[in-house]
């Protein structure tokens, strides 16, 4: 007859091995990972290029030029975006807020409006407020204008810098 004591030997032993079976097979897995389960994020340690994905042809992103998307813009939608400018800017003509009134700044010189003091960043640069430096200043102001005072974070959305500017732009019509 077997006594009580040898028998839970017996079970704890049979517990002790598969559990060190149970630990090989997890580290086993850890080393040698031959298995999937990764997904489709998952590359191999190498790869063997044979040309195949050449045949079925590269995603070509075709570039559209901002004029094009300027013109499709509705200034109804830029004058729902607004809200965010309206914070510091003012569409009155002559009249500033935190920063210059925005009343035809479409086409007009870079720090020109009359009786706001721009930042010297600003009265470096040369040229105009054509739509395309509009885009460019909405996208990313302060890199447009480095030291710039103006802290907005930029828009980033090419379609909705596109109906902003139209917007601005039937101001002063």
């Amino acid at each position: 007859m077997f006594d009580t004591m040898t028998l839970t030997k017996a079970v704890g032993s049979i517990c002790a091995a598969l559990l060190i079976l149970l630990l090989g097979v997890w580290a086993a897995n850890g080393l040698f990972n031959v298995g999937g389960g990764h997904g489709e994020d998952h590359l191999a340690g190498y790869v063997i290029d044979t040309g195949e994905n050449e045949a079925a042809g590269e995603d070509v992103v075709e570039e559209v030029a901002f004029s094009e998307i300027l013109a499709a813009a509705d200034p109804a939608d830029g004058e729902g975006l607004w809200r965010q400018c309206r914070a510091c800017h003012v569409v009155d003509p002559g009249v500033h807020g935190v920063g210059p009134s925005l009343h035809g700044v479409v086409g007009r010189d870079i720090a020109s409006a009359e009786g706001y003091s721009y930042s010297s960043a600003l009265l470096a640069l040369e040229g105009g407020w054509t739509p395309e430096a509009l885009n460019a200043w909405l996208e990313n102001p302060r890199g447009y204008a480095q030291g710039t005072a103006m802290s907005y974070g930029g828009m980033r959305s090419v379609e909705d810098r596109a109906a902003m500017i139209a917007y601005l732009d039937s101001l002063d019509e």
